[in-house]
């Protein structure tokens, strides 16, 4: 073995199967940080302790900080990956390649479970009923999208009950962005109808839509309906010219993707590019990150465990491609709304057969991958990796710029204030309340100008801050002494199981370089008391942000100073004021929620915490919903009787 370990993983690496199964891999805290599969889980887990492993920086990293391993055996390797799937959704585990913030692509939806579909933007895809487009890298993108179909596709977009029957329409029939089904000018066959052909032009079938949009401008015209045959006209001539700016590809009308990547092996950042081929069309294109590429991919070939790894001066090798490449496929095709038979790949991944299988499973259909070897398909893959190289630079020159610029504003910040250090790490602290209730405090962190979020704290205020009338000053003491005690205090003791509350949180023990209390003299004055009660004034600046000039006060500085407008240090200091102010009225909102439906559910008769929590899980949170239920709805809640639903109707 490479490195000393302790006898408990030792001995649990002398016990795994040789079988095919998931693996976990936990640091000392119990914290997944890799999850992976294997053909062979003895060959492979062993494998990155073996002294022969020539891993890199991070791959190291990884394998350093592992002190517990546990595992699943399944039966196959599909089932394998499978599972690896869901584990990494589950845990995001840092070692392992990530799909960037896929959990927060948009999606089309088109509710065609509905007798009058309506046609929304949406964060997850649920089995409905309703039909899914996506995912898109952007909630702009789908939103243009649908601004553009939408006036060649009228659609509902209100919450009426559709009978036919409204005495007037809304401002979008007015302005023909729907058909008014409200008011019966469409009747249930004929909106949907229109909905269908919105839903093939996502598809890509463009050519079919066109087609049926000149057949019915056709019939209108003779039938002397000239006012409809116009309307279907300006419809035909806005599809066309969306048409247009799809590519043909192809003349075969086939369905596929192409999957391309870039790579910066000085960085390892790497840049993903997909191209979607619809019936012959090139109808779009989305460019992804990967994150934690770096970390080197252990595969198993002829029962073998080897390592694959970059080349370093021609970029990463084919088989470190071919395994971006799979890691890619398993997390996109997990949310995507289709999966079409043929997906194009620059390089293929060693679980060709297991992500063919598991693919044609999702798709219902035979799903092959392929390499393209001639022609316009390698053409067209050679396009998608120039653009994934290209979409790579540039993230790469918005980031440089990025941190140019909290560079620069960290060090203006520095020269304004006056500071002996570069303050690189910063804390700011905000009360929030209204009329004295749910007071909460919250502290956010900018490390080198950019927000930690992994710092943040809130806290709810418990003393006198928080009780009656409202006390900023009692509030910001309060806050103050609970963030600076644990720095200076002991460390929890960890063998000591009553003691959960901090132990093992770290992040509460480190000093900041500057701290920004948000208000003038008064919270200034209160920051540097609570210091020094502690000991630790002195030991880092402290300053108070006035809300009304933004000014700021220094201790034992009478007169306030103020930033040069238009600096960056004075946006940044906005920047982290703003933050503390949106982090603490989010969490004041949401305590302030709870309240009023904890309050207006607990004052029924027959209602205590059990049912209450059984009520809003059923009617997800909403307490709308609640009141516009009726007695059967509510009597279907678990634990909810007649006479408490009764109960419910009469208090509500």
């Amino acid at each position: 073995m490479a490195r000393h370990i302790s006898e408990k993983l030792a001995q649990k690496l002398d016990n795994l199967p040789g079988a095919p199964g998931c693996y976990q891999m936990h640091n000392a805290d119990g914290k997944v940080i890799y999850v992976g599969k294997a053909i062979v889980l003895r060959n492979r887990v062993r494998s990155y302790f073996h002294a022969s492993a020539n891993h890199n920086a991070k791959t190291q990293a990884l394998v350093d900080e592992i002190a517990d391993i546990s595992w699943w055996v399944t039966k196959t390797e599909l089932e394998a990956l499978i599972l690896e799937n869901e584990l990494i959704k589950r845990y995001r585990p840092r070692y392992n390649i990530r799909l960037k913030d896929d959990r927060a692509y948009p999606y089309i939806k088109v509710t065609w479970q509905e007798d009058f579909p309506k046609v929304l933007v949406v964060r997850r895809m649920s089995k409905d009923g309703g039909r899914y487009f996506g995912p898109y890298t952007s909630s702009r993108a789908c939103y243009q999208t649908l601004d553009a179909l939408r006036r060649v596709f009228p659609y509902l977009d209100c919450d009426r009950e559709i009978t036919g029957k409204d005495a007037r329409p809304c401002l979008y029939y007015h302005i023909k962005l729907c058909g008014g089904p409200c008011i019966g000018v469409q009747n249930r066959e004929e909106y949907r109808a229109t909905v269908r052909q919105l839903m093939q032009f996502l598809e890509g079938d463009s050519d079919s839509v066109l087609k049926q949009l000149e057949e019915q401008m056709g019939r209108a015209a003779e039938n002397l309906q000239f006012e409809l045959a116009a309307r279907y006209r300006d419809r035909l001539l806005a599809a066309q010219r969306i048409a247009e700016q799809q590519k043909i590809i192809s003349t075969a009308q086939e369905d596929v993707d192409y999957i391309a990547l870039a790579q910066d092996t000085r960085t390892n950042d790497t840049a993903v590019q997909v191209f979607m081929v619809r019936h012959g069309r090139l109808i779009g294109r989305d460019n992804y990150i990967l994150e934690g590429a770096d970390v080197v991919q252990v595969f198993e070939a002829n029962g073998e465990s080897q390592q694959v790894a970059s080349d370093g001066a021609s970029g990463a090798t084919p088989a470190l491609r071919g395994a971006l490449v799979g890691a890619f496929i398993q997390q996109f095709y997990d949310n995507a709304a289709f999966i079409p038979p043929l997906i194009l790949v620059e390089a293929m991944p060693r679980d060709r057969t297991v992500l063919e299988q598991w693919l044609t499973e999702r798709r219902s259909m035979k799903v092959e991958l392929r390499v393209p070897k001639r022609g316009d398909k390698v053409k067209l893959m050679d396009l998608a990796r120039e653009n994934a190289a290209e979409f790579l630079r540039l993230q790469q020159a918005e980031r440089a710029a990025d941190t140019h610029r909290q560079t620069e504003a960290v060090a203006e910040l520095q020269a304004a204030l006056q500071l002996e250090r570069p303050p690189a790490r910063i804390e700011c602290y905000d009360i929030s309340t209204l009329q004295g209730t749910n007071t909460v405090g919250s502290m956010v962190v900018f490390v080198k100008g950019a927000p930690a979020k992994q710092y943040y704290k809130r806290f709810k205020i418990t003393g006198k801050g928080g009780q009656g009338e409202p006390d900023d000053f009692a509030s910001m003491r309060e806050v103050l002494r609970r963030r600076f005690r644990r720095l200076v205090e002991e460390p929890a003791d960890v063998t000591d199981p009553g003691k959960k509350a901090r132990e093992g949180d770290e992040t509460w023990r480190i000093a900041p370089d500057l701290v920004i209390v948000d208000g003038g003299k008064g919270q200034l004055g209160i920051a540097v008391e609570v210091l020094k009660e502690l000991g630790v004034f002195g030991q880092f600046p402290v300053v108070g942000l006035a809300k009304r000039e933004e000014e700021v006060y220094r201790p034992g500085i009478g007169d306030p100073q103020w930033l040069r407008r238009g600096s960056e240090a004075l946006h940044l200091v906005q920047r982290i004021r703003d933050e503390a102010h949106r982090f603490g009225i989010t969490y004041h909102r949401n305590l302030r929620s709870k309240e009023q439906i904890r309050s207006r559910l607990d004052d029924i008769p027959g209602i205590g915490p059990t049912r209450r929590k059984a009520i809003m899980a059923a009617f997800d949170g909403d307490i709308e919903r609640v009141k516009a239920a009726s007695l059967e709805e509510l009597m279907a809640v678990p634990g909810v009787t007649r006479k408490v639903a009764e109960a419910l109707k009469a208090g509500l």
